[in-house]
């Protein structure tokens, strides 16, 4: 009886962090949104909003594999790009790239997560500070929000070395956003999605707080202030990815 609270029940919209996070509210909700910031979900978005379908992969060698078997390209690390293949977690490559039918694109958190959440059969959507409002709209005019058809908003994080999950400032914020679109449906808010939105109402300037977060420093440091840049983009974007038969592709 106890694990059952652990899907925050009685109400409309949900909040958690990481893989087991999303494994819970898998179980009871009726939608889930993966929000990764730096990069996964913005990469989708910006890839999605040009044609493209985004295939999520967890991380590692064997997504070169994989995307052979589905016909796709497979995405590179930002380091491993060269000029006859630019595609890679970058979402400021990606606004460039050529544009291609089908790409696998993996990442340690948001496209593993979304990997392992594409099982359960639910719609799938890749939220960001680009699109947050889009998809919040998107998923009231679907019907979702109520307690018989909850949304699970997942924020990704990022690990430690150990592996155990570090929960992020932008992937809060960014999750933060979409829960801000869905204030008002009629299941209203858990308490962990109004935790999570009180994050927002504190940060008077989202853009310049994801700059200075430890994983948008860890991005400009090393050489990809431009991804920040595309990232903290607030609204300016209405494509709604939804992850149905293994892709993502435009709601």
């Amino acid at each position: 009886m106890a694990a059952a609270v652990y899907a925050q029940p009685g109400s409309g919209a949900r909040f958690d962090w990481g893989l087991t996070g999303a494994a819970e509210l898998g179980r009871v909700c009726a939608a889930l949104v993966v929000v990764d910031v730096l990069s996964f979900t913005t990469a989708v978005e910006v890839a999605v909003g040009r044609g493209m379908r985004v295939h999520p992969f967890p991380w590692g060698e064997q997504a070169a594999e994989y995307a052979r078997r589905v016909g796709a390209v497979a995405a590179v690390g930002r380091r491993q790009t060269v000029p006859e293949h630019p595609w890679s977690l970058s979402p400021a490559a990606l606004r460039t790239a050529p544009v291609v039918a089908d790409l696998v694109l993996p990442s340690p958190n948001g496209s593993a997560i979304s990997a392992a959440a594409s099982a359960t059969g639910l719609p799938v959507v890749a939220a960001c500070l680009r699109n947050a409002r889009a998809v919040g709209r998107w998923l009231r005019t679907q019907g979702y929000g109520s307690t018989d058809a909850a949304v699970g908003v997942v924020a990704a994080g990022e690990h430690w070395p150990d592996g155990s999950l570090r929960p992020s400032v932008e992937d809060q914020l960014g999750a933060a956003s979409v829960l801000d679109a869905l204030a008002g449906v009629p299941g209203g808010l858990s308490v962990e999605a109004a935790m999570a939105l009180a994050a927002l109402a504190s940060t008077p300037d989202v853009p310049a707080a994801v700059r200075g977060c430890v994983s948008g420093r860890e991005l400009i440091e090393g050489g990809f202030a431009a991804d920040v840049e595309v990232a903290v983009q607030v609204d300016v974007s209405d494509v709604v990815p939804v992850l149905r038969q293994g892709y993502f592709s435009a709601a």
